[in-house]
């Protein structure tokens, strides 16, 4: 689930809006993970990340951003959530974005005051949530293509191991087994 989402300008780092908060009201943590979020969006605005699409690790949680158009969408979700959801939603709040003129944008000076993409955020993640219940979620969004046979390689080696291997135990133990009833008679000669 996403615990919190803030959409910022990457030219100067400065935070336009913050979605819904999904993390415990009197959870200290909240405030801890909404200052690393913001530090995040300004290291992307001095260039320090510089890959358009990232996930940044903090205690058991996980930040996933994404820079579009020189406007980044940051959240946050437990290190559990599958990525694959969280830059779909990520994507989906981009082209909501895309949707208000730029001047607008352009005009924000100060912080969290975009309140009208506040409410957009909340619609998406919503959306999001519904599609994330187990009975709705899709499978596409949790799976990702797997090899046939991941620890063997291709399946005939799959085959001759999970197969023949403990075929041809049985039959060296049933030979060592008559060998040594043979070795073990006193008539046998070698």
């Amino acid at each position: 689930m996403v615990n919190l989402t803030i959409v910022g300008r990457v030219r100067d780092g400065l935070a336009l809006a913050q979605g819904p908060r999904y993390i415990n009201q009197a959870n200290d943590n909240f405030s801890f993970y909404k200052q690393q979020a913001e530090f995040i969006l300004k290291e992307i605005s001095r260039g320090a990340l510089a890959p358009s699409k990232m996930t940044i690790r903090v205690d058991h949680k996980s930040f996933h951003y994404l820079m579009e158009n020189g406007i980044c969408f940051i959240t946050l979700s437990d290190s559990s959530y599958p990525r694959k959801l969280a830059f779909h939603y990520l994507q989906d709040l981009q082209k909501e974005f895309q949707k208000f003129d730029s001047d607008l944008v352009d005009k924000i000076t100060r912080p969290y005051s975009f309140v009208k993409f506040g409410k957009v955020t909340l619609i998406i993640a919503l959306q999001l949530m519904i599609l994330d219940s187990p009975l709705k979620l899709q499978k596409e969004y949790w799976t990702s293509p797997e090899p046939e046979s991941s620890i063997w390689g291709s399946p005939l080696l799959e085959d001759i191991a999970l197969k023949w291997t403990p075929i041809t135990i049985i039959i060296v133990g049933f030979a060592v087994l008559f060998w040594a009833n043979l070795a073990l008679k006193e008539d046998f000669i070698i």
